[in-house]
């Protein structure tokens, strides 16, 4: 007697079909983006990396190696576009870190950055250690953790106990609030994205939104500014040594 198939069990295969598809898509544009790349085709591989993001979002794993591919292939302003994406979504590779260096090492303009007080220092340096999610998931572990230290503080008979739970709860609370506030600090900057990167090959910054706005100074492709505030067709950017101009925002992409 010949079995038949349920409408439940055709379903639930269309469904898995429908869910393993892209998956399955993404990783053979990975594969051949990556054999692509060894072969040294840059041109293909960012045009398959391109694609991965576009249709799969945002991934910190492919905007490094679209960087790589960028940077390989001589164009310097785009491959410093995505090592910074991929380090705004993951701020403790290092190697992207790296070389995000090695790229900016070949822009024209050296431009001093101006020093942030030590603590300010140690503050970003810690807080690039990990991302905002990993940040969230360190606070609602040590908030849990807390709960127990208050559980043993408060309900303990044995004063050694109460002594454990107490010491432990005191840096448990300190480290609440550095992560919540690491999150939310990182969760604010992929939000509200406000840095960006020249890509014209040269730009003149004017001191109004304008063109016969003064001329202000010169700004070459792959330089890194911030979007203090936009007018119409216009930007006023901020450069890392404090100078302020305005700029057409054509010239410059998101990070």
């Amino acid at each position: 007697m010949k079995k038949t198939i349920s409408l439940r069990k055709i379903l639930f295969l269309l469904l898995a079909i429908s869910l393993l598809t892209p998956v399955s898509a993404q990783d053979n544009a990975l594969k051949e983006a990556e054999t692509a790349y060894a072969k040294e085709d840059y041109a293909k591989a960012i045009e398959l990396y391109e694609s991965v993001l576009k249709e799969n979002g945002e991934s910190a794993a492919v905007y490094y190696n679209l960087g790589n591919a960028y940077y390989k292939a001589g164009k310097i302003a785009p491959a410093i576009l995505n090592y910074e994406r991929c380090l705004l979504l993951s701020p403790g590779d290092g190697d992207a870190r790296f070389n995000l260096q090695m790229a900016r090492q070949k822009t024209v303009d050296k431009i001093d950055v101006v020093g942030d007080f030590f603590l300010v220092k140690w503050f970003k340096s810690v807080e690039n250690l990990a991302s905002s999610d990993s940040w969230a998931k360190i606070g609602i572990v040590c908030f849990l953790s807390l709960i127990i230290c208050l559980v043993l503080f408060f309900f303990s008979r044995k004063v050694s106990i109460k002594k454990t739970g107490f010491y432990l709860g005191l840096p448990l609370v300190i480290l609440i609030i550095f992560a919540n506030i690491f999150a939310s600090h990182q969760k604010e900057e992929m939000t509200n994205r406000t840095r960006a990167i020249v890509f014209a090959p040269t730009v003149t910054v004017k001191s109004s939104p304008d063109a016969s706005g003064t001329d202000l100074f010169v700004l070459h492709e792959g330089t890194n500014v911030t979007i203090k505030s936009t007018l119409g067709e216009w930007s006023e950017i901020v450069l890392e040594d404090g100078n302020v101009g305005w700029m057409p925002s054509e010239n410059i992409e998101i990070i």
